[in-house]
């Protein structure tokens, strides 16, 4: 079965969901696109084991957010369409895998990151830059400490720095590193192993772990989108951030 819904393409087949951010050249989420992943994940969900995450074309996964739709009148709309796609994912018994290349950036790292399997081409590039326009990543700032533990996670938050898929690898956000031509076969391969073994054993597994070490997940994602919508977004230097960006010239802090 495929279906094609404008940015985002579904394939479910042998109960695998591909799903493939289409949206070239860097596979940007605006607000609509958001809301397709989230109907495609509804769509795939119930008939799929496994889904897996991917992005067309040569140059990225996915390079994050719309910064235009993080203006003050788009913003909570869009943590709304965006983060449904996380809570769907984290109420899922299917097993998730992000095959990366390319740039992998802001939504598009938290999204691969919440996933399972990180596959990741030895040319990828991660990295949360929303500090740089003024701005935090919310779904990363609840699962990177837990990922990788608070100093990195901190690292990767505070200065916006972006990491090589090797650096990525020895955090542990990175499950394996694979040639870049080889991604594709990378992915058939992993869903190869994965099969070899008992589907239910390995579904309840995964909601096993997922209950014991993210159980405060929603809640905590929920107290991340109060303060970006009722502190964050109230200030001067996040709306300046926005602004520069948008506008092609460099931010003008003030503190405020």
């Amino acid at each position: 079965m495929s279906t094609h819904l404008e940015t985002i393409q579904l394939r479910i087949d042998h109960r695998a969901a591909w799903i493939t951010l289409d949206r070239p050249p860097l596979n940007v989420l605006d607000i609509a696109m958001m809301e397709s992943l989230d109907a495609a994940l509804e769509r795939a969900l119930p008939k799929s084991d496994f889904v897996i995450f991917q992005g067309a074309g040569p140059k990225a996964f996915c390079a994050g957010a719309d910064v235009a739709d993080h203006t003050p009148e788009r913003v909570g709309k869009m943590l709304c369409a965006f983060h449904a796609v996380f809570r769907r994912l984290a109420a899922s018994d299917c097993l998730t895998i992000a095959a990366v290349h390319g740039h992998c950036l802001g939504g598009g790292m938290e999204l691969a990151t919440f996933c399972d399997f990180v596959l990741a081409t030895e040319s990828a590039q991660f990295g949360q830059p929303e500090i740089k326009l003024g701005c935090y990543p919310p779904v990363a700032m609840v699962t990177l400490p837990r990922l990788i533990g608070m100093k990195a996670a901190m690292h990767l938050i505070l200065t916006g720095h972006p990491i090589s898929a090797n650096e990525a690898h020895r955090l542990g956000i990175v499950t394996r590193i694979v040639a870049d031509q080889e991604l594709s076969t990378a992915v058939e391969t992993l869903l190869g192993e994965l099969r070899t073994l008992s589907l239910s054993v390995l579904h309840l597994t995964r909601k096993t772990l997922t209950r014991l070490y993210s159980a405060d997940f929603l809640r905590e994602l929920e107290e991340m989108e109060r303060v970006y919508l009722s502190e964050l977004m109230q200030t001067h230097d996040a709306q300046e951030g926005i602004r520069a960006f948008l506008e092609k010239r460099e931010p003008i802090w003030k503190g405020k």
